[in-house]
């Protein structure tokens, strides 16, 4: 657990133990700016199995395997076994999905919400359709899920995508069509789910109904402002404050979703040629696909954006790919001789780069060899940005593990090209063995990204009162491993900040004379830092009562009186 991880899987543990499951509290402050389905299912989670790490990431877990399912039911029902098959094999394996499920965001539960109430829309439409109240209920249920998961873009994807559907096919203006669709019944399924916590909220964190487009600090106005107008409205616009959060630039959104779909994004090209048409269930499928593809980005090109932001796209462009491929198509072949190629490239750079990295020395912690790239870190992969030659000493087996991958891929493809089956399973395979290898790879990142090694040592020290400095995020993991709050050294800032101005907020944060009072006095202090602020905490309390009790990765523990 690191940084949101941790933060991620101590508001579910707070619920747990605090018995409150509306309002969402980190360190005793209310933590308005997102909706509770997850942390619900975490704290389940620990209910059944004990609170552990690998327990709050259990149901995300669950949810791609979910997700990756429903994206095969859906091809299977829209194309036939082969393209449902191909499309779900797609999902599980591409570079996105890996990477963004690593991290402990709720995005990849809203794209299976996307996913199975476009579904249902399709299928609602359809002329043939056997049981319309039960895929509007599961239209509902997806869109009650959604709101509780990730808000109001739960609904505005799926509805989009599906009004673009029905102008491009000329059913939007007809009665007949938005008959079919039973919107009632989805809507109050969807109600029946999400509103009863929505206006829990709203009244348990007042005042229940604010309007302001000025958001600023010092100014609390209760949930529905924030939740509705900053994090929603406000966020869109890119006036949201506070601003602890960065944005791709446009090109690159829309660019990275080729790496992101690695390495099935070679046979883009075949799905170009397919029909899009709505004359046949397969032909309006695909057509539904654009349509939900061309929805969300668009969408976001207009917003702040994130890597992962494009998210839910994975499954629509899963199910163009799997469509494509099973055709047989003669662009399928070419893209496989593309694929063959560019594994064959990465096989040889990264043989290069173990080569040069093989002899260098890697003592001690990766950190040393990691360079720091503050103004990153509001990205997903703003670490990376951190890799130098040198780090990659530290990986030689992941790099050796990830060169065998791509190798395997190569040379698999020189054999079976010919072959789209088994061309699946060679990629499958070669994802499979990368993945590996790149989880080696991150478990060596642990102690850099997260503070694990500081909690140990917390844990093993005399009782005293915690205190961090200035950001709760970075140390979030020592407060889930230990299970303990803290007073917050100007701390008042980030996501901390809205809640701590709530009417009985938690009176958690304190100045620096309020610190130098309670590191002076005689009972036990313990202080978790930047490395970069221990010129300035010497300065505060003197060098000889800052005494270290544990570094890691260039972060320190300390405490104000010796331990003997």
């Amino acid at each position: 657990m690191d940084d949101v991880d941790a933060v991620q899987a101590q508001i579910a543990r707070n619920m747990l133990v605090s018995g409150d499951w509306v309002t969402a509290r980190l360190d005793g402050v209310a933590y308005l700016e997102k909706a509770p389905l997850v942390y619900w299912m975490m704290a389940a989670s620990y209910k059944i199995f004990g609170v552990h790490d690998w327990a709050a990431r259990l149901p995300l877990a669950l949810a791609v395997v979910l997700l990756c399912f429903v994206t095969y039911r859906f091809g299977r029902w829209a194309f036939d076994d082969q393209a449902g098959m191909f499309a779900g094999i797609i999902l599980a394996t591409s570079v996105g999905l890996f990477l963004f499920t690593r991290i402990l965001i709720p995005d990849a539960m809203l794209t299976l919400t996307i996913t199975g109430a476009i579904w249902a829309w399709l299928r609602l439409l359809e002329p043939d359709e056997e049981q319309p109240h039960r895929w509007a209920a599961v239209m509902g249920l997806c869109f009650g899920a959604g709101l509780l998961l990730k808000g109001l873009i739960a609904v505005v994807f799926p509805a989009l995508a599906g009004l673009a559907f029905m102008a491009v096919t000329h059913q939007l203006f007809r009665w007949t069509a938005w008959k079919k669709l039973d919107l009632w019944l989805a809507a109050t399924v969807a109600l029946l789910i999400a509103a009863p916590w929505h206006i829990l909220a709203a009244f348990n964190n007042p005042p229940a109904f604010a309007f302001s487009l000025h958001s600023g600090p010092g100014e609390y106005r209760g949930f529905f402002w924030f939740y509705f107008f900053n994090e929603h409205l406000l966020r869109f616009l890119n006036m949201r404050y506070p601003r602890d959060y960065n944005t791709v630039p446009r090109v690159w959104f829309w660019l990275l979703n080729l790496v992101w779909l690695f390495p099935w994004s070679a046979y883009l090209p075949a799905a170009v040629k397919m029909s899009y048409s709505a004359q046949s269930r397969a032909s309006r499928a695909r057509l539904m696909a654009i349509c939900w593809i061309g929805t969300v980005m668009v969408f976001f090109t207009f917003s702040t954006t994130q890597e992962y932001y494009s998210m839910p796209i994975y499954p629509a462009l899963a199910l163009l790919l799997g469509s494509a491929m099973a055709s047989r198509d003669t662009r399928v072949r070419a893209g496989t001789w593309i694929l063959q190629g560019i594994s064959s490239v990465l096989c040889f750079a990264l043989t290069i780069v173990l080569f040069m990295v093989w002899r260098l020395p890697a003592t001690g912690d990766i950190a040393q060899a990691l360079t720091q790239n503050p103004e990153m870190y509001t990205l997903s992969m703003g670490h990376m940005g951190d890799l130098t030659l040198n780090a990659f000493a530290y990986l030689t087996l992941p790099l050796a593990i990830a060169t065998l991958a791509f190798a395997a891929i190569a040379a698999g493809l020189a054999v079976w090209r010919n072959n789209i089956g088994r061309t699946v399973m060679v990629v499958a395979i070669g994802m499979i063995i990368f993945f590996q290898a790149a989880r080696l790879a991150l478990v060596r990142f642990d102690g850099y990204l997260g503070s694990y090694p500081l909690a140990q040592s917390l844990m093993k020290s005399p009782p005293g009162q915690l205190v961090e400095a200035n950001s709760y995020y970075a140390f979030s993991s020592i407060f889930f491993y230990t299970g303990r709050t803290a007073l917050l050294l100007n701390g008042r800032n980030n996501n901390l900040e809205y809640g701590s101005y709530a009417p009985g907020a938690a009176n958690v944060f304190i100045d620096d004379a309020k610190f130098s009072a309670l590191w002076q006095a005689p009972s036990r202090c313990y202080l978790v830092a930047y490395g970069s602020e221990k010129a300035r905490l010497e300065s505060m309390v003197g060098p000889a009562n800052l005494h270290v009790v544990a570094e890691n990765a260039g972060n320190y523990l300390f405490t104000n009186l010796a331990i003997h």
